[in-house]
């Protein structure tokens, strides 16, 4: 049984409160009835998440939590005490942020990058706004070139922080966006370079993309990304529609939009173009 994260369990007891699970040491995971939207019998298996509230008892939960622990997520500060903040993370109480693991003034309503861990002391699930301490700067094991995933948070004078592969800290400078971004964004992107400090410049196409087009093919590309990634010309379009959007001629942009389509970069549809 992993603690913090999502288990296919068992069934092993039932009763008029809920079911009731074992985890590797024989102890009971306790899951309520009315958590549960269906009637479950002895035997039946589930995916449940496991975690503790207040005292020592396991708990189990069907809902998936928008983080597991040992994960980064972009989350919600709902509120603060004389203890910390919490955040919401799709389960049934909200997390806390001990002032230890603030970093920085969090406030209620904002959304924020956290790390989920378990408190040593209490046994709880917690939540870290200190990134630095949970992302690796050392045997960076990812090449220039290399797809990854990102989480996007903070925005910075340079540009805009990213989470790579929920295990790096990466920045996509101000000179590399040509889409409309934001912080909490979950996108792909490619490594430029791995640093000797062990952060991560990331561009948000294939490294050589821009080699790989002409002039005329870069001014659609940059079209379609001003539209949030559908442009509503085809090759069926007014030569006056395409030179009003792009100064382009409709040979020109016949041409430079089957050299696109070729490159798997837009995707043609009867209403316009999608970029990929």
């Amino acid at each position: 049984m992993n603690y913090g994260k999502i288990n296919k369990l068992e069934i092993v007891r039932v009763d008029d409160a809920g079911y009731y699970f074992l985890d590797d040491e024989n102890d009971e995971i306790f899951l309520a009835k009315y958590k549960v939207k269906e009637e479950l019998i002895i035997g039946d298996i589930l995916d449940v998440f496991v975690y503790k509230e207040d005292g020592d008892q396991m708990l189990a939960t069907a809902t998936k939590p928008f983080a597991q622990i040992d994960e980064f997520a972009f989350l919600k500060v709902t509120g603060s005490n004389k203890v910390g903040a919490f955040v919401d993370c799709g389960m049934p109480n909200d997390l806390m942020v001990p002032f230890k693991e603030q970093s920085g003034r969090l406030e209620e309503g904002n959304w924020y990058v956290f790390f989920i861990l378990k408190d040593e002391k209490s046994g709880r699930l917690i939540a870290s706004r200190k990134v630095n301490d949970f992302v690796f700067f050392e045997n960076v094991d990812i090449e220039q070139g290399e797809e990854v995933d990102l989480l996007l948070y903070d925005k910075t004078d340079l540009g805009i922080n990213a989470i790579v592969n929920n295990m790096f800290k990466g920045l996509i400078f101000l000179s590399d966006i040509h889409k409309n971004i934001h912080p909490g964004d979950k996108i792909k992107g490619y490594v430029k370079q791995v640093r000797e400090d062990g952060k991560i410049d990331i561009a948000l196409e294939p490294l050589g993309y821009k080699k790989s087009v002409d002039r005329n093919s870069e001014i659609i590309l940059t079209a379609i990304k001003d539209n949030d990634g559908f442009l509503e010309l085809t090759d069926k379009s007014l030569p006056e529609d395409i030179k009003q959007q792009l100064g382009l001629s409709k040979k020109v942009f016949k041409k430079s939009l089957g050299n696109l389509y070729k490159q798997k970069l837009v995707e043609l549809y009867k209403d316009g173009i999608k970029l990929l």
